[in-house]
């Protein structure tokens, strides 16, 4: 305060509390202010929020093993499109979509045909691992859902859209093996290089309704590589899907 000119009372003045705050904050180090309140006070002293209150900082750093975690939701849906897109452009190296239909992609993400199309020319390597729309588990999923646009029409979509993309360097697609189609369903790992969104699915509850985790790695013993091996063992084991041309969706009736 002394540096800046100004007594307790005029700071307190510019942070709109009492001056006896201000010489409480003074007198106890133990004291930390409201979030707000810190941050006025660091605009009228001009400094850093940690030389003030570094128990505060201290106190938000994350260093157990949730560290990885940037942000959780409730529920897929209330992750911004933005967040997906973000992630999708920074990508430069792997782009990795590991969910069982991945038909919400191409209603969330504006042009998303000519963004893989455009990542792919730019030397990204991506990959789209998809549940068989034929198989035994798509077709108990869909009862389980009990929704109208059903697993395998989901499925079906996704592959009409990447039929558009025509033959791209660097694309890849599989269905996930027949013995793997069980943990494919039930979480969906969607990778863009060292950062993943995680879905684990609940019950009856389709994608959206379902939680999601936002990872970033840290290190080769988190759960991010935790995921990443998952999904890379279901790839390992998956199997080739038709060749990708330009079709309408079958079966999207029912």
């Amino acid at each position: 305060m002394a540096d800046v000119g100004l007594s307790p009372r005029q700071l307190a003045v510019r942070v709109g509390v009492s001056g006896k705050t201000v010489e409480r904050w003074i007198s106890d180090p133990e004291l930390i202010p409201h979030p707000r309140n810190r941050q006025d006070a660091c605009d009228a002293l001009g400094v850093d929020e940690e030389m003030l209150w570094p128990k505060a900082v201290k106190d938000r750093i994350k260093t157990g093993t949730d560290r990885e975690i940037v942000h959780s939701y409730p529920y897929r849906s209330a992750c911004p499109s933005t967040v997906w897109g973000e992630l999708i452009e920074n990508a430069a190296e792997e782009l990795f979509f590991a969910g069982f239909t991945n038909y919400f992609l191409w209603l969330d993400q504006p042009d998303f045909v000519g963004t893989l199309r455009r990542k792919a020319e730019q030397g990204c390597r991506i990959r789209f691992l998809l549940g068989d729309p034929e198989g035994e588990v798509a077709r108990q999923r869909e009862q389980i859902e009990d929704v109208a646009l059903t697993v395998s029409t989901r499925i079906r979509i996704t592959l009409e859209h990447l039929g558009k993309l025509g033959p791209v360097e660097r694309l890849e697609t599989r269905f996930s093996a027949p013995t793997d189609a069980i943990n494919h369903v039930s979480l969906s790992v969607f990778r863009f290089d060292d950062q993943a969104l995680v879905t684990p699915h609940l019950a009856r509850l389709v994608g959206h309704d379902s939680p999601l985790l936002h990872l970033h790695s840290q290190g080769r013993t988190g759960m991010f590589s935790r995921f990443a091996e998952h999904t890379e063992e279901l790839w390992s084991r998956g199997v080739s899907t038709p060749p990708r041309t330009t079709r309408s969706a079958k079966g999207s009736s029912a």
